[in-house]
C-alpha cells in the first residue's frame, strides 16, 4: 500500500485544534464558554509547538543521509504547520474582534485599551500601576553586541523603541539622540492578565495589564521617549526527550530534564504583526533567534488567560450547571465494598459523581480488611484527594503500592512531589520504565474474607483525578471479578521488575497481548464477512495513528466489514475511499466536555465484544506504553455502553464528519430531530 493512504499526524491534530475553534465561533454557544474554547484553543496551539514542532524542527539538525531517510520531509511538513496555523489564527482574530468584543458589549462589559480610556480611568490605571505594578517590571535594554537577553518561557513582553532625551547648552532643550530598544516583561504571573476598571453607569470595564504597561512606559523608562512598544512572547522547547532511553538513571534524568525545559531552545516567537521589519530583524538578532522561528500574530499573546476573564455575576454567559449525578446502587451505602461484591459497577464521568471513587479509596484506608492496595498514577490533582487516602492507608499499616509515572508530560514536577509525600509516609513507590511509558488507570485492593483473600479491582478510561472528572468524559469499573484482579497483579509483577512475560486472558495489556488480540478481533469481524453475515466493529478513541492496525482496517471494510469510528483528536485513517475504506466513516464530537473514554466494541457475529480502555491506537499506546484494555461482561452494563455509543453515533449537534480531507463539516439534523449526544447522556442518569 502507498503511504498516501495515511492522514499526516500532525495536520490531523490541527485539524482537530480547528474544531476546538469552532466551538468558539458557534453563536449558539454562551459567550463566556466561547471565550473558555478560544483559552482553549491557544492552550493547546502552545502546547503543539513546544512538543510536536519542537520536535521536527530538531530534525532538521540531522545530517542529510538521516534526513533522507524519514518517511516525512520536516522542512515541507512544517511549512504547512505554518501555512495551516497562519490560517486558523486568522480566523481566530477575527472572532475575537468581530463576535467576542462585540458581544462583550452587548452585555455592558468593554475591554478597553491605552487608546480608548478616559481620564478617571487614566487615574485609576495610574495608580494602579505605582501601587500593585511597579514592584514587578524592570525593563531591560538591548544591545546585539554585549548585552545577552534572556526571555522566560510563554511570557509576554513589549518591545520597546526608544529615543535617547539629552539636554543640550546652552538652551537647555531636550534634544532627542539616536534610538535605543528595551524589553519589558508583563508580570501577569503575579497580577493576573485583566484588571478590572471602576463601573460607570452600570458599565463594566477590564484593561489587560498589557496596556496598563504600556501607558505608564515613560515613567519606567525616565530619560528616553517611548517610539513604539509591541508586544512579543518565546515559547521553548519543552520535549525531555526521553522516552526512548533504554538504559540509565531514567528518574534523574527527567529531573535534569526539567531543570532544562524553561530554557530550552525557542520552537515559535510571536510578534504583533505591526512592527516595522527592520524591528523585528533587530529582536531576531539581538535574541539570536531564526527565521523559522518568527510568527506573525496579533496585539496580546497568550490568549489561554482568557480562562481567567472576569465573570460580573453573569451566570447567563454560561452553560447551565450540570451537576454529577448520584449512582443509585452506591448511595448512602454503609461499604461499597458490600455493593461491589454482588455486582459490577460502571461509573460515568462526569455525568456521575467520581466522589464515589474517592470513598472506594478511602474506605479501603479505614478497612481492617484490606491488607494490600496497588495503583497506577499518570495525571493526579494537585492537593489530590488520591494522595491523601493512600497515604493514610499507608499510615494504617497497609501494604501500599504506587506506580508513579512520571514522563506524564507537564505533570512531572506534581507527580514527583507527591511520590515524595507517600514515600515519606512508607508508601512503596516505583517510577517510571526506560522505555515505557505507563497509562494504565488500575487499582487493586486486596481484602480478607472469611479467612481467605479476595481482589476488588477498579480500571478506568481516565486518571486518578478528581478535579478532572469533572470536565472530562470517562468510565470506571468497580468489580470483584477474581480473574481481573488476578491480572492486575501480574502487572503490577511487571511494573515491580518482578516479571519480564505475562500471559493474561482477559484483560488486553500493552505491551503484551493488546496489538495482537486487536488485530484477531478485527480478523474475526473479516472472516464473519466472508461468510457473508452482519460483521460490524464500533470505536470511540481520542486518537487513530498506527499504520499497521489502520491497514487491517482498511481490510475489513475491502472485506465488508462496516466500521462507525468516534475519534475526538488525530485521525491518520482516510475514510469513504473507494476500494479502500468506503465502509469507514468517522465522526469527531466535541463539546462542553471533553471526549476521553475508549471503547472497543466488536460485533461478534451478534455476541458482541465489548472493551474499556486506557489506550488510543497509537503505535506509541500499543508498543511502547504499559496500557489495559478490559472486558464489560455485564450485560446489563453493555446495554447501557450501546445506548451511549448509539446516542453519541448519532449526534447531529456537534459531530463533525471526518472526511479524507478533514474539513470538520457538521452532521446535519435529519427529519428534524436534534441529538446532542452529551446532553442526552446526562438526561439519561437524570
Amino acid at each position: 500500500m502507498a503511504e498516501n493512504i495515511f492522514f499526516d499526524r500532525e495536520l490531523s491534530w490541527l485539524s482537530f485544534n480547528y474544531r476546538v475553534l469552532q466551538e468558539a465561533k458557534d453563536p449558539s454557544v454562551p459567550l463566556y464558554e466561547r471565550i473558555k474554547f478560544l483559552a482553549i484553543y491557544s492552550s493547546n496551539l502552545d502546547e503543539f509547538f513546544r512538543v510536536r514542532v519542537a520536535s521536527l524542527r530538531s530534525l532538521l539538525n540531522l545530517k542529510e543521509k538521516s534526513r533522507e531517510a524519514l518517511p516525512f520531509q520536516p522542512r515541507i511538513l512544517l511549512k504547512k504547520i505554518r501555512e495551516t496555523v497562519h490560517t486558523q489564527q486568522e480566523e481566530f482574530g477575527r472572532i475575537y474582534r468581530e463576535e467576542i468584543i462585540p458581544g462583550l458589549n452587548d452585555e455592558n462589559i468593554f475591554l478597553v485599551n491605552d487608546q480608548s480610556i478616559n481620564d478617571d480611568q487614566k487615574e485609576f490605571i495610574k495608580n494602579y500601576f505605582f501601587d500593585q505594578v511597579v514592584p514587578y517590571v524592570q525593563p531591560t535594554l538591548l544591545d546585539k553586541n554585549k548585552i545577552s537577553t534572556f526571555l522566560h518561557n510563554r511570557a509576554i513582553y513589549f518591545a520597546v523603541k526608544l529615543r535617547i532625551k539629552k539636554k543640550t547648552k546652552p538652551s537647555n532643550r531636550a534634544k532627542l539622540q539616536r534610538f535605543r530598544y528595551a524589553i519589558v516583561e508583563i508580570p501577569a504571573d503575579k497580577l493576573g492578565r485583566f484588571v478590572t476598571l471602576p463601573t460607570e453607569n452600570e458599565k463594566q470595564f477590564v484593561i489587560f495589564l498589557d496596556d496598563i504597561v504600556k501607558i505608564n512606559l515613560p515613567s519606567l523608562l525616565p530619560g528616553y521617549q517611548v517610539e513604539s512598544c509591541y508586544s512579543v512572547k518565546l515559547t521553548r522547547d519543552a520535549e525531555l526527550y526521553i522516552d526512548d532511553e533504554f538504559s540509565g538513571d531514567l528518574v534523574s534524568k527527567i529531573k535534569k530534564g526539567l531543570s532544562k525545559r524553561k530554557t530550552g531552545a525557542a520552537s515559535r516567537f510571536l510578534y504583533d504583526q505591526d512592527m516595522p521589519q527592520d524591528f523585528l530583524k533587530f529582536l531576531q538578532e539581538t535574541l539570536q533567534l531564526k527565521k523559522d522561528d518568527l510568527i506573525p500574530g496579533g496585539r496580546y499573546h497568550n490568549f489561554n488567560d482568557f480562562f481567567s476573564f472576569p465573570k460580573f455575576n453573569k451566570p447567563h454567559l454560561e452553560y447551565d450547571a450540570m451537576p454529577p449525578q448520584n449512582c443509585k446502587d452506591l448511595d448512602g451505602v454503609v461499604s461499597i465494598f458490600d455493593v461491589v461484591s454482588q455486582k459490577d459497577i460502571l461509573l460515568s464521568y462526569p455525568y456521575q459523581s467520581y466522589g464515589y471513587v474517592l470513598k472506594f479509596l478511602e474506605e479501603a484506608a479505614d478497612d481492617v480488611n484490606v491488607k494490600s492496595i496497588k495503583i497506577t498514577l499518570y495525571r493526579i490533582a494537585e492537593d489530590s484527594l488520591v494522595i491523601r487516602s493512600l497515604v493514610k492507608a499507608a499510615e494504617n499499616g497497609k501494604d501500599v503500592t504506587v506506580f508513579v509515572e512520571v514522563k506524564a508530560r507537564f505533570d512531572e514536577e506534581t507527580n514527583f512531589a507527591s511520590a515524595d509525600a507517600m514515600q515519606k509516609a512508607g508508601v512503596k513507590v516505583y517510577f517510571s520504565f526506560p522505555g515505557l511509558k505507563v497509562h494504565s488507570k488500575v487499582c487493586l485492593v486486596e481484602r480478607t474474607e472469611k479467612g481467605k483473600f479476595r481482589f476488588y479491582s477498579y480500571l478506568a478510561t481516565g486518571n486518578f483525578n478528581e478535579k478532572t472528572a469533572r470536565i472530562y468524559a470517562d468510565y470506571g469499573l468497580l468489580t470483584v471479578n477474581q480473574d481481573f484482579g488476578k491480572e492486575i497483579k501480574k502487572v503490577f509483577n511487571f511494573l515491580k521488575r518482578k516479571s519480564e512475560q505475562e500471559k493474561f486472558k482477559h484483560l488486553l495489556v500493552a505491551p503484551f497481548n493488546l496489538r495482537k488480540t486487536l488485530i484477531e478481533l478485527i480478523d474475526n469481524e473479516i472472516k464473519i464477512a466472508s461468510e457473508g453475515k452482519t460483521a460490524e466493529i464500533s470505536l470511540k478513541l481520542n486518537s487513530l495513528e498506527d499504520k499497521k492496525i489502520i491497514k487491517k482496517m482498511y481490510e475489513a471494510s475491502q472485506a465488508g466489514v462496516r466500521i462507525k469510528l468516534i475519534i475526538r483528536g488525530i485521525c491518520c485513517l482516510l475514510p469513504g475511499v473507494k476500494d479502500l475504506s468506503e465502509n469507514i466513516e468517522v465522526i469527531s464530537i466535541v463539546d462542553r466536555f471533553l471526549e476521553h473514554s475508549r471503547i472497543y466494541i466488536f460485533h461478534n457475529n451478534g455476541d458482541k465484544k465489548y472493551f474499556l480502555a486506557s489506550a488510543d491506537w497509537m503505535k506509541r499506546n500499543l508498543s511502547r506504553r504499559v496500557e489495559v484494555a478490559f472486558p464489560v461482561y455485564d450485560k446489563e452494563i453493555q446495554k447501557r455502553l450501546q445506548k451511549m455509543i448509539d446516542l453519541q453515533w448519532n449526534d447531529n449537534q456537534k459531530a463533525r464528519i471526518i472526511d479524507r480531507n478533514q474539513s470538520n463539516e457538521y452532521r446535519l439534523k435529519t427529519q428534524g430531530v436534534s441529538v446532542r449526544s452529551q446532553y442526552e447522556i446526562y438526561k439519561m442518569f437524570k
